[in-house]
Formats: C-alpha cells, structure tokens, sequence
C-alpha cells in the first residue's frame, strides 16, 4: 500500500465508498475507519448544511474520512422528451396520488455552497464524481488540506483529470452498483475487467489510483491491488450491513432470488446507472431519454414512496455484479474479509 492511505493512519486498503441518497451514513464512514480503512460520506443530493451536519457528526469521532460531491455535468432533455416520458411515469405515480414535475428541473446540485463549505471546514479526502472540477477548485481545497480524488472510467478521462491538478484517481469498473461516473454519459463505458482498466489508467497516468467497481470478494480486491491500485473502494458488498442507511427493501431486495441480474439503466436518473433488473427497468428504460438532473427530480417522488411502501418494482435498486456477496453483519468484518488476501 502506497503513502495515499497509510497519510492518514489507514493500514486496510478498503474504502467505504460515497453512496448517495441514504446508504452511507456517519456510522459506515467511521465504522471503516475504525477497521482501519477509510470511508466517504456523499454529499451528492443533500444540501450544504445537511452534509455539514454529517461531517460534524463524522469529525467527532475523531477518524479520517473523505466527502464525495457530483460536480456539475448536465446531460440537457428537450421539453417534449421530458414530457412525453413523464406522461409514460405519471402512470405509475397515480397509484400513489403523486403529481410529478411536468417540466424539467435543472440544479447543480448545491455546487458552490457545497465547495464553500469544504474549503472553509476542510475535511482529509475530497472526492468528484461526473465531472472534473475547474482548476482554481482543486487547487482550493487541496491549499485548504485536503487531497483531491477524481472518479474516472477510462485512461482519456485519467488524463483530463491529471490536468486539473488531482491528486490521485478512483478507477471505477462498469461492473460498479449506481451511477457511473462517466463524463460522458450518453456513452456509457464499453465492458472492461477492473485488473486491465486500472493497467490501462496507469500506463497513461502517474497518479495513485484506488480501484473500484464490481469488488464483492478478497480475491478482487488482491486482483486490483496486484494490478497497481494502491486501494480497493466497495460499496454494494456494504449495503446490508449493520451501519448501512440503505432501505430495509433494498437491502433484502440483494439477495432476493427474485433479483437474478442487474442492468445499466438512464430510466431512475437519465443518467447510466447499474441497478437490479425489475418492473420500472423494464417497463421505462425502453422509452426513457437521457437528461439528467430532469429525470431525477422527476421520477424522486415515485422511488420515495415506492421506498417507504416497500414496492420493489418501482424502488431504484442499485447494486453492483457482485451484489449476491452482501451480508448481514458489521462493516468491520466485511471489510477484514475483503483485505484477508493483501
């Protein structure tokens, strides 16, 4: 393992990755810090003093973790294709007495309070996902402490984000459960083993990198490192543990028979994102166009209540390849076991 994690007193090379919308909590953040990796809260859909009361939380227990921001990447939708898709969805939301936006919404997602925040309260690692920030951004934060990471899915986009001053780089695999971290997503990443990406992110970059996208298993995660990443960043194999915030459904959906494969779909986001396969994927994908936040905020309200009435067939599942490897048990002992080959 390199200086990248062994800085902050980190001697496991696992990182609890950023998982938006619920799953990682403070209590994931510190419980890999504690089994002697790191962890991200995600700031990305909170607003600024939301992920500043997670970072309060996360500080006071006095271990090292990073904070995980979308950076804006708008993927435009025309109004009519907005709209003929929210037709298409408004069918579902009805059985829930939902009224969806009927236009589309765009937002950044709290950008600039977010960045104030993080340049003003620095925490150790900051990382971006959909974008690569400008310049006077990275260099802000890492003048403020912290060290820069950039999510990349190519050896093209490694070399942009080398440009933009970064640190080091999160190598994600198309194998990964959620969002993509594309910068391009009307063309979603062409199939590649996480081993041959990272070779190929570090034949065109010097940069550390950290290897994640479909890790559910101590042998992937030595397969990466043996590679050249200097860590291994996992997400889905955390969802059904004990300090995982993701839903009761959710979590029970992972190792549900009824489950048997996921899919890449934009139908949840209008951005790609892999998700177990159910009756939403299969019903909307076919018709759904690519525009994101729009499809985001259009389709939120349906997953909430589909959530809390715990509706498998509309909830977006988001789950990696790998996501039968999720057990019930404490994030410690997941990640012990994934380290147990390093």
């Amino acid at each position: 393992m390199g200086t990248l994690l062994s800085d902050l007193g980190a001697d496991l090379p696992v990182i609890a990755a950023p998982m938006a919308g619920g799953p990682s909590t403070p209590e994931l953040v510190t419980a890999a810090a504690r089994a002697g990796g790191l962890g991200f809260l995600a700031g990305g859909y909170k607003t600024a003093q939301a992920l500043a009361g997670q970072i309060h939380a996360t500080r006071a227990e006095d271990t090292a973790f990073g904070v995980n921001l979308f950076v804006p990447n708008p993927v435009p939708v025309s109004p009519d294709a907005y709209r003929r898709y929210a037709r298409e969805v408004q069918a579902e939301a009805d059985r829930y007495g939902l009224e969806l936006p009927e236009e589309p919404i765009e937002d950044d997602d709290h950008w600039t309070d977010k960045i104030d925040l993080l340049t003003s309260v620095p925490v150790p690692w900051v990382s971006f996902t959909f974008g690569i920030p400008d310049r006077a951004v990275v260099h802000a934060l890492r003048r403020a402490g912290s060290t820069v990471l950039q999510s990349v899915t190519s050896p093209d986009e490694a070399r942009q984000a080398a440009d933009a001053g970064v640190d080091a780089l999160i190598v994600q695999a198309p194998a990964a459960g959620g969002h993509s971290a594309t910068l391009t997503p009307a063309r979603p990443p062409a199939p590649v083993r996480l081993p041959d990406l990272i070779a190929a992110v570090r034949h065109a970059v010097a940069l550390p990198l950290v290897a994640t996208g479909g890790i559910t298993t101590a042998a992937d995660v030595a397969a990466a490192v043996r590679a050249g990443a200097e860590a291994a960043m996992v997400g889905t194999v955390l969802l059904r543990t004990h300090e995982s915030g993701a839903s009761a459904p959710h979590k029970a959906a992972l190792v549900d028979p009824a489950f048997d494969t996921t899919i890449v779909t934009r139908a949840f986001t209008g951005r790609p994102a892999r998700a177990l396969r159910t009756h939403f994927t299969e019903r909307f994908d076919p018709v759904a166009p690519a525009g994101y936040p729009a499809l985001h905020h259009l389709t939120g309200p349906l997953r909430k209540a589909a959530t809390a009435a715990s509706d498998t067939r509309l909830i977006h599942l988001w789950a990696g390849t790998g996501h039968r490897q999720a057990r019930v048990e404490f994030a410690a002992d997941t990640l012990a076991r994934l380290a147990g080959q390093v």
